[in-house]
């Protein structure tokens, strides 16, 4: 039996998540929060902490827990609105586990070593763990659960979206129309915030240069010092080019995003001077500003306030997940 996801009529529903790390980086706020806060007020937004795909790698126990909560944190303090939005911590729906092994079924190995990341990722290790290659089905699980129609993401995760798309596309030939054909949302500017130290790499909280990234706990002094330190180029003049001045056009990037200004009138802001100096000294006084009214908003954020907000946000995701988990279910001849 064959059809198409074009059967079901799309409701504006956009998914997100991100990793508790422990780092939260300005390239994670500028590619992926900063854009959550324009999805929320036109969409039913859908935000989870992601803590089972954190553990594709090892991790300590008591640190997960604790950055799963900072995570939260990071959330409200940004804007994030639990009256708006729907967050919640990734292990507390169980049918994100159980619709990932439904699709894995589903999912040819061929595709998964096609991924970008986990080639990345797995180069040069001797033991590859299985979940980092089955990643993406996760990922897609989390997606299609809750007839998403719209994914904001980071540039580096289109491949993942695209996987999405194709099992929701195989699953509806195989079984009958049950899932939405999702969409990424990827913000033009910003999707790709480079690395301060290496800007023809993209900032990482696992690089293991700390000059490679702002995080979001940096303090001033270690911003200004960052900042100091990013690598531009000999040229001297200030103008967008990500391939002749991939430094600059990363510095330009930043401040366009922190200060909602054009780079075309940033350029002309900077015509005509012949250091790095005044720009470097902008791009840090704004991340300084920044930087430090979101760590007074997080410091009033109490963990009972958290806790309150996932509790909430996790019963609503469940029902949502378990009625599509009852349909996949019942397609796949799972339920009696």
């Amino acid at each position: 039996m064959k059809s198409t996801a074009k059967n079901i009529e799309p409701k504006k529903i956009a998914f997100s998540g991100i990793q508790p790390s422990g780092i939260i980086h300005i390239g994670n706020y500028l590619g992926s929060i900063q854009l959550w806060l324009e999805v929320q007020g036109h969409y039913d937004a859908i935000f989870s902490i992601v803590n089972l795909h954190a553990i594709t790698v090892p991790q300590n126990p008591k640190e997960l827990t604790t950055n799963t909560l900072n995570a939260a944190k990071t959330f409200l303090a940004s804007g994030i609105d639990p009256e708006k939005a729907t967050i919640f911590v990734q292990s507390d729906v169980p049918e994100h586990a159980q619709l990932y092994w439904a699709l894995g079924t589903i999912t040819k190995l061929s595709e998964l070593y096609l991924m970008t990341q986990f080639k990345d990722k797995s180069q040069g290790k001797e033991a590859i763990l299985s979940g980092l290659l089955n990643y993406p089905v996760l990922m897609a699980a989390d997606i299609l659960l809750y007839n998403t129609t719209t994914v904001p993401v980071g540039e580096d995760q289109r491949q993942h979206v695209e996987l999405a798309r194709e099992l929701a596309r195989r699953f509806n030939e195989m079984f009958g129309t049950t899932f939405i054909v999702p969409q990424a949302l990827i913000h033009k500017t910003g999707s790709r915030i480079m690395g301060l130290d290496n800007p023809n790499k993209k900032m990482s909280k696992s690089a293991t240069n700390k000059n490679n990234y702002i995080a979001l706990a940096d303090s001033a002094d270690d911003i200004a010092s960052k900042i100091k330190k990013a690598v531009t180029d000999s040229e001297g003049s200030i103008y967008y080019d990500i391939d002749r001045k991939p430094g600059v056009s990363n510095l330009l990037t930043i401040l366009s995003l922190i200060t909602h200004t054009s780079i075309k009138d940033l350029e002309k802001t900077y015509r005509g001077q012949t250091t790095y100096a005044g720009l470097k000294n902008d791009v840090t006084a704004a991340l300084v500003d920044f930087v430090g009214a979101f760590q007074k908003r997080y410091r009033q954020i109490s963990d009972a306030e958290v806790k309150h907000h996932l509790h909430l946000g996790a019963e609503k995701a469940h029902a949502m997940a378990n009625q599509k988990l009852e349909e996949v279910y019942e397609r796949m001849g799972l339920s009696l």
